[in-house]
């Protein structure tokens, strides 16, 4: 008998603390199938539909069984909703004693080392970065977490950051004069203690691909591994797996090196001269490399003269750096950890532009005065399955996208999870009844030059017959900033345009605005719940290909290529249907929820493909009629202005008897 099953059926203990609480039979499943999974210390994975209640149905299980639990999410948002919202609920209703922690990446922590020693440098810094260290100090003296999440008042690309938190290259460690007050290490004893510890998968694989974050600590003792918004996992493990330099890396060095050197007895003018020069290399490499924006393979460059001389440039710079540190490296804890990072920046850069593994994919991406290089292993499943295996404990992963038309393959392969025993819940939504899927007639295929223009202006009736109230996505931010221009001077609603404004703000405006039109790339394609009449229309400019201009897919379509595999069947096309379906998650997130999900590219009609592409659909209403989205919005005001009058007519009622 499943004990979860019982408590979750006792609707009373959940009512008080979840208005409208009933149990769903999709949600007692994967309850009961968690609940198996920890006893067995067996790997489970689970697809749980939107509606499901998935976070309970892990959630009372893991909070019932025996040992620590570790719950890894997909975001930080979807962490702290986890940790402050879902998790205090739970308990309560459970009546159990249960002590819980929230951990996060370094990067999320003040470092009240790195405060101190900037905070005497102020007068290095630009106005506005100085500003913003008086706010970070004053806040200091207050906050018990030094989680910077509380600080509000200053925005998430705050240039006042790297200069008050650590990064794994300038920690300190023991060695740091303030680790008794250092706000990470209390978060890590903290967790140590708890019975149940929330984290994020860049934490989770950071620590796994031993850069040592801190949840090395935990594993050891724990029961059960449970990973929410799984279907990032492969991506993520990638690139946590493999190897990076950026410029700011090499920059950051130089800057920490003269911050440090203040307090030694240094050479300060040779030092800030070789520093210099070590900018200079990286500037000339980020030149070298061509216009910004490009993430290609490293081979593409490698061989240019100018770039194979701005490397061997900065290698040499660096050499001369590290020469020059050796005297120094034993002067202040903060010295001795830059030189040996200034060694360690130096190994990898000549690991990265030798590209000698096979096994890995060399390339590079440039931003405006930036670069990186990177290693990405073509596949993560054998280091996964090697880190599981030297952990014995349940490995638990669920999201609402891991199947394709209801196949596991794809998924289970890329982490090596063969042994799993896999589960698919279905929404207990009736998709049929709110929404309907609409496919145009007409439009060209994606290739045709005016093809975001022939969508935009298939879309604009639509849009209107939604009065606004529509996320509208995109595949490229090309085809994102054409449709902004071409939708300016002919909107009647507000548009709100990624890039022109935070995602956090444009989410706030759109809530406010009520009728607002959002245009969004690949980050609004998930993890994103406007829930009621605010969003009653998603609109989906393509079927979601990767770019075969990628440099890590191309990669590994070549690599499948070489084994037999068909890279289109295997590889681009599950990807898709995963993209897509969490893209088209974004419309129904509630039973009350109705609206329009439009698929604007014909392929999924005219393409023998584009049936999998439907069936991994939920099963909604279809249509390629405007006529018939326009009537189905036309039913959706009359039934609100039925439901107000209903609700005027009872309130009136309700004044009569107090009378």
């Amino acid at each position: 008998m499943s004990q979860v099953r019982d408590v979750l059926r006792d609707g009373e203990r959940f009512a008080a603390a979840i208005p409208g609480f009933s149990a769903r039979a999709p949600q007692l499943d994967m309850a009961a199938a968690v609940e198996e999974a920890l006893a067995a210390l067996s790997t489970l994975v689970v697809e749980a539909e939107t509606g499901t209640g998935k976070t309970l149905a892990y959630l009372v299980p893991a909070l019932l069984a025996n040992g620590p639990t570790i719950v890894s999410t997909g975001t930080k948002s979807l962490q702290d909703q986890l940790f402050f919202k879902d998790l205090p609920v739970v308990i309560k209703a459970l009546g159990v004693r249960r002590q819980v922690a929230l951990l996060k990446g370094r990067a999320n922590y003040l470092c009240p080392y790195r405060l101190a020693l900037h905070r005497e440098e102020a007068r290095f810094l630009t106005r506005e970065t100085a500003e913003q260290l008086q706010v970070v100090n004053h806040w200091a003296q207050r906050t018990r977490t030094g989680d910077l999440a509380e600080l509000q008042e200053l925005p998430e690309d705050a240039p006042v950051w790297p200069w008050v938190t650590s990064t794994t290259d300038n920690c300190l460690g023991q060695d740091c004069p303030s680790y008794s007050e250092c706000p990470l290490m209390k978060a890590r004893q903290t967790a140590q203690e708890a019975d149940l510890v929330v984290v994020n998968h860049h934490l989770f694989f950071a620590d796994a691909a031993l850069k040592g974050e801190g949840v090395s600590d935990l594993l050891p003792s724990a029961n059960a591994v449970i990973f929410d918004e799984a279907h990032q996992l492969p991506d993520v493990a990638a690139s946590f797996f493999g190897e990076s330099v950026s410029a700011r890396q090499i920059t950051e060095l130089t800057r920490d090196l003269l911050s440090e050197a203040s307090h030694t007895a240094a050479d300060l003018q040779a030092l800030n001269a070789l520093c210099a020069a070590t900018d200079r290399c990286v500037a000339d490499l980020r030149l070298a490399m061509g216009d910004e924006g490009r993430r290609a393979p490293w081979n593409e460059i490698a061989t240019l003269p100018a770039v194979n001389e701005a490397v061997n440039a900065l290698l040499s710079q660096l050499d001369e750096l590290d020469r020059a540190l050796e005297p120094l490296h034993k002067t202040t804890r903060g010295m001795d950890s830059c030189c040996r990072r200034a060694r360690e920046l130096q190994t990898s850069l000549r690991r990265l532009v030798a590209a000698a593994d096979p096994q890995q994919v060399y390339w590079f991406e440039n931003f405006r005065r930036a670069f990186m290089l990177h290693a990405t292993p073509l596949t993560v499943a054998d280091a996964f399955d090697a880190h599981r295996a030297r952990h014995r404990c349940a490995w638990i992963f669920t999201s609402a996208t891991l199947s394709v038309a209801g196949n596991f393959q794809h998924f289970t392969e890329r982490l090596g999870l063969g042994e799993a025993t896999t589960l698919r819940l279905e929404s207990p939504f009736d998709f049929r009844r709110q929404a309907v899927l609409y496919v145009p007639e007409s439009l060209p295929m994606p290739d045709s030059p005016d093809y975001t223009r022939a969508v935009v202006d298939a879309m604009l009736p639509v849009i209107r017959a939604a009065g606004g109230r529509t996320f509208f996505l995109f595949t490229s931010h090309r085809a994102l900033r054409e449709a902004a221009q071409l939708l300016r001077s002919r909107l009647d609603f507000p548009l709100l345009v990624q890039g022109e404004a935070g995602r956090r703000q444009l989410l706030e405006q759109f809530r406010n605005l009520g009728n607002a039109v959002l245009l969004g790339a690949a980050s609004f394609w998930e993890g994103i719940d406007v829930r009621g009449d605010t969003l009653s229309c998603v609109i989906i400019d393509k079927l979601p290909f990767g770019s075969p201009g990628d440099p890590v897919a191309a990669a590994r379509i070549d690599s499948i290529r070489q084994r037999g595999g068909q890279p289109f069947r295997d590889f681009q096309l599950p990807q898709a249907v995963l993209t897509l379906r969490q893209g088209a998650g974004r419309l129904i997130r509630d039973p009350s929820d109705r609206g329009l999900l439009v698929v604007a590219d014909p392929r999924i009609v005219s393409r023998g493909y584009g049936r999998l592409f439907l069936d991994s659909l939920p099963g909604m209403t279809r249509t390629r009629k405007l006529d018939v989205v326009e009537r189905f919005f036309r039913m959706l005001r009359a039934e609100d202005a039925q439901r107000m009058q209903d609700l005027k007519d009872e309130k009136v009622a309700d004044e009569n008897i107090g009378n």
